[in-house]
């Protein structure tokens, strides 16, 4: 039953987030939790199209009554519906809905370029997949929500979206990576970065479009035109790709670039044949990624290789290697949210560590708590790099260990609005800090750090009450990655030996 009554005015932010979680929990049963978004954002894009044509329409024929020709109402439509394709066709069509909703969505790509893969992939014909009670029960609580702008502003219902988002994390748990990053991180990372006007800025890793939308919001508050951003987006996986274009037009935006593909293998955010440069680029990648293509990365056409190519068993540092490599000369900076190992693990990455740090590209490292996340438990920090730091960053790196600043939650921490301040601040300020409040900071010579082996673990340069703790879990890792790395080393000893004739 429809939760409320289309026509009845301006909605609340509760109102709105209550219908659309009424629309997930219409899947509850036959579809996986971890699935829902797959099938709620696109019906629920649909609505908001069909929903904003009629109000268009309403907007010609009030502007030019009798005279209204097709032509002149095409320039009021940003989308076009084909005929037969407007969400009344598909809500009355008694039977084999799902295959009548498949061939509108479709054809209202075909006719709308821009939005090609932006409904995803779902066979909604499929009645073993979606029993047809369950997609008539979805469109059924969508029929009672408005989503024209005499009842939802842009606001609202880029706020509902990440409500919705938040709350398929919630219920998908360590799945919630693949595509959603705790917005306060997201917040945190956009106030380092500090987007312009007139910026570019890039996700080489976007899922929903988080972050992307952050820079806009970021940007707008602060008194600049959003629409001067150039945004641009790749992402691996086809629902997520979609759901992020989703994202940034409910969000109002129009002029932006999404892309699907795999980044390493095929980045396709190019100027000709080479890598498109961004003044910012954030990214919250997958963490200790296996097989992402090392094979190819020894003979990278795009130069991204920094002094070495990272484990094949860990891809952290070549998502490091390639938003560096896309960073614009003289403004560009990047942020990107890693696990705790790039700080100190060995081998390769040592390499490729020392050599970001002695080419003076590092500006800052930033200690999280751990469990911000859905998908790990594990404490994360944020790296800050910059193409051309600022004169008093030259040669040295800021240190800031805020790995007590949590607020306990559901399902996991996360980080109040004073905490996103406060380690803003210290960015910016760049001094050092006496730790009180759960969070202390330092500038450290480059040359300190090349006494350190180039290890980066905040506890090296910071002393906390966590300090201890820290250790412990640092000791724990980097055991377990020894032994992991030993068994290795067995296999290839072994394997020389047999090839030498030592079969004992």
């Amino acid at each position: 039953m429809a939760l409320i009554l289309a026509g009845t005015g301006q909605l609340t932010q509760r109102q709105l987030e209550s219908a659309l979680l009424s629309a997930a929990n219409a899947l509850r049963g036959p579809v996986d939790p971890g699935d829902y978004k797959a099938y709620v954002f696109p019906v629920m894009f649909f609505k908001w199209i069909s929903d904003n044509w009629d109000y268009q329409h309403a907007e010609a024929v009030k502007d030019f009554g009798d005279n209204l020709t097709d032509e002149i109402e095409a320039d009021y439509h940003p989308f076009a519906i084909p005929d037969g394709c407007h969400w009344d066709d598909v809500f009355e069509t008694p039977v084999n809905v799902g295959a009548k909703l498949a061939t509108c969505l479709q054809r209202i790509q075909q006719a709308n370029p821009s939005l090609a893969g932006v409904f995803g992939d779902v066979n909604w014909a499929n009645k073993d997949r979606l029993p047809e009670s369950a997609l008539v029960a979805l469109l059924d609580t969508f029929q009672g929500v408005q989503l024209d702008p005499d009842s939802v502003t842009g606001d609202m219902l880029g706020a509902a979206y990440e409500y919705l988002l938040r709350e398929f994390a919630e219920a998908s748990g360590k799945k919630a990576g693949e595509f959603f990053t705790p917005r306060a991180v997201v917040h945190l990372l956009v106030k380092i970065l500090d987007p312009q006007p007139g910026e570019s800025i890039a996700d080489p890793a976007c899922g929903s479009g988080g972050m992307l939308v952050e820079t806009v919001m970021a940007v707008r508050d602060a008194g600049g035109d959003p629409r001067t951003l150039g945004l641009h987006g790749q992402e691996v996986n086809l629902t997520t790709a979609a759901i992020a274009k989703m994202n940034l037009y409910l969000h109002g935006l129009e002029d932006f670039k999404i892309v699907r593909g795999d980044t390493f293998r095929e980045p396709k955010l190019l100027d000709g044949a080479a890598l498109q440069k961004f003044d910012v680029v954030i990214a919250n990648p997958p963490f200790s990624l296996q097989n992402w293509g090392a094979e190819t990365w020894t003979k990278d056409p795009y130069s991204r290789v920094i002094c070495d190519v990272p484990p094949a068993k860990n891809g952290d540092y070549a998502w490091i290697q390639h938003m560096v490599a896309t960073m614009a000369e003289g403004a560009g900076r990047v942020g990107v949210v890693m696990s705790n190992g790039v700080l100190f693990r060995g081998g390769k990455e040592a390499v490729i560590r020392q050599c970001l740090v002695k080419r003076d590209l590092l500006e800052a490292v930033i200690g999280l708590a751990p469990n911000l996340f859905y998908s790990t438990a594990i404490p994360v920090c944020l790296l800050i790099f910059r193409s051309s730091k600022p004169i008093d960053r030259k040669g040295k790196i800021l240190f800031i260990d805020a790995s007590t600043r949590i607020k306990a939650g559901k399902n996991q921490g996360t980080l109040s609005n004073e905490d996103v301040t406060d380690i803003a601040t210290a960015y910016r300020q760049g001094s050092n800090g006496d730790g009180r409040h759960g969070l202390g900071s330092r500038v450290v010579d480059i040359g300190e750090v090349a006494v350190n082996g180039f290890d980066l673990n905040i506890s090296r340069y910071i002393a906390s009450e966590r300090t201890s703790e820290v250790n412990v879990e640092v000791a724990l890792a980097a055991y377990r990655e020894a032994r992991v790395r030993l068994a290795e080393l067995d296999v290839i000893l072994e394997s020389k030996l047999k090839a030498a004739g030592f079969d004992g």
